[in-house]
């Protein structure tokens, strides 16, 4: 999941960047498959003291469709595409955490997988070469709990500046995003509240409220290897010093960070090519 600061969301991140950076990228193909393995360390959840890591690996599918996608942006459907303007509904996903390995959230339920899914405007605001981009994500996103049943967690918008680059040989891209999350009262009482019953002399009982949840910057970067293999690797810092909630027993610290490296091996790709 790219919105919330999670161990699921950096693995699924940098598995997510298995191809290059496609700005005007011609002859792709249509749809690529592959290998993919990450590794990667992050808090585990928004203003935890504690970290997380793991690795993953998994098949991954490329899908370069006129309406449906699956690349290094995401998995969903693209409605609509100018040169200026891009409007696409897409999905995400975040890996679960076990509140026993976290002190803070000890005794607490467990926090699930999350799935986002909703809508997300792209606004290409500038091309400072001929290989590289400035644009203004703006998603809205539906947070859905997978444990035991789907539970609606809330919502999260995560307005963001995003650049992108590759050389002109096509064997480096590079990115960086600067953004913010802000969330409703209902998906920060997932992470920060504290219920009267699961209440301590350390972990007072505390409700949460809507606001800034993270101020958000990170860098990417990959290498191709020959025809069928890519490195790439990424960095992430979240500052929680403006969180709406700073004051809940289960924030512990003002800043996280995310880092993670992995390979992306194709074992395949279709002869038809996609349409940009």
């Amino acid at each position: 999941m790219k919105l919330l600061s999670s161990t699921g969301a950096a693995l699924l991140l940098c598995c997510a960047s298995a191809s290059a950076s496609e700005i005007d990228a011609p002859n792709l193909p249509l749809w690529e498959v592959g290998v993919a393995g990450a590794s990667a360390s992050t808090p585990a959840y928004p203003a935890s003291g504690q970290r997380s890591t793991r690795a993953l690996v998994l098949p991954y599918l490329l899908y370069r469709g006129e309406v449906l996608r699956a690349d290094q942006s995401g998995i969903g459907a693209r409605l609509l595409r100018t040169d200026m303007v891009e409007f696409d509904v897409g999905f995400g996903l975040s890996l679960p955490a076990r509140s026993d390995d976290v002190p803070a959230r000890r005794g607490m339920p467990d926090l699930g997988s999350l799935i986002e899914f909703g809508p997300r405007l792209k606004i290409n605001l500038a091309r400072p070469t001929a290989d590289s981009l400035v644009r203004l994500e703006v998603p809205l996103r539906a947070v859905i709990e997978v444990q035991g049943g789907l539970r609606q967690r809330g919502w999260a918008f995560e307005p963001r500046l995003v650049f992108e680059s590759r050389d002109a040989l096509g064997k480096w891209n590079m990115g960086a995003n600067l953004g913010l999350v802000l969330a409703d009262a209902k998906l920060h009482d997932y992470f920060y509240s504290v219920e009267a019953p699961l209440a301590t002399v350390d972990r007072p009982a505390y409700q949460a409220r809507s606001g800034m949840m993270a101020l958000r910057a990170g860098v990417n970067a990959g290498r191709k290897l020959g025809d069928d293999w890519r490195i790439l690797s990424f960095v992430r810092y979240d500052n929680y010093a403006a969180s709406a909630n700073r004051d809940s027993p289960l924030f512990q610290q003002n800043s996280g960070l995310s880092v993670g490296v992995g390979f992306a091996w194709t074992v395949g790709r279709s002869q038809a090519r996609a349409r940009n």
